[in-house]
């Protein structure tokens, strides 16, 4: 049994709130069906709690589904809202009470948003025109899901960089891959181009087009010393693979 001050608590938080789980939640009682009672019987002027009603109840005007407060508001009016609250960091609350929507629907209207995009806000087809809707625009969370996975694969080509640099160049772990010289960039990027664009790996080794291209053509020369390689490694392999560079030099 609920004395006269509890009830006119709940009904004065109520009123403040316009949210009955929101007044439950703060007051920890009634049960919904029992506010919703008092809430009916206080309209109905009823002598609900040991008495009578110091003066008529009025509804607020936030229940009224005016011109000006439609039951379904315009898209522009959920939009403001959401930015409101989830970007410029303003309490639900307080824009809630401001607009005349309850939190709930300010959540679920920004649930919508996440999913559909601005479409999700759109509670009938007369706010939008179906020229005007433009379907290849993806959503929020589609966007995040298209930016993680550049983010995945920007990862991978780093360490397909690392692992040429280790195999091809035998270059320790842990290296920096920007500080490699042209030509040992120009040489993994050759390694890997199959895989990646040249751009990406252009932009992830920091080296630019016109200098890979140069190393390019280097690479592509004839050595002009291919003869005389060929010649030490004949006297060194002859020698046992004794000789040093002096003793080759001398031959």
């Amino acid at each position: 049994m609920y004395t006269k001050e509890q009830i006119e608590t709940a009904l004065k938080e109520f009123e403040r709130l316009g949210s009955v789980q929101a007044t439950i939640n703060l007051l920890g009682y009634p049960s919904r069906n029992t506010l919703y009672r008092w809430y009916e019987e206080k309209l109905a002027g009823k002598p609900n709690y040991h008495g009578s009603p110091d003066k008529p109840y009025k509804i607020k005007e936030k229940f009224i589904n005016a011109a000006e407060h439609p039951r379904h508001p315009d898209a522009n009016l959920k939009l403001d809202a959401i930015y409101r609250c989830f970007s410029l960091g303003e309490g639900v609350e307080y824009v809630s009470r401001e607009i005349g929507y309850s939190r709930a629907s300010i959540y679920t209207w920004y649930r919508k948003y996440q999913q559909f995009g601005v479409v999700g806000l759109m509670s009938s087809k007369k706010q939008i025109k179906r020229e005007e809707m433009d379907f290849n625009t993806e959503s929020p969370k589609e966007q995040n899901i298209a930016d993680l996975q550049a983010q995945i694969n920007n990862l991978q080509m780093e360490i397909d960089v690392l692992k040429e640099a280790l195999n091809i160049l035998k270059k320790a772990p842990g290296i920096n891959i920007t500080e490699l010289k042209n030509r040992e960039k120009a040489v993994i990027i050759d390694a890997v181009k199959d895989k990646y664009s040249l751009p990406q790996l252009l932009k992830c080794l920091c080296i630019a087009k016109s200098s890979y291209y140069y190393q390019e053509s280097v690479i592509k020369r004839p050595d002009k010393y291919r003869d005389l390689r060929i010649h030490i490694k004949r006297i060194f392999e002859e020698n046992r693979n004794c000789y040093g560079y002096r003793r080759i030099h001398g031959k």
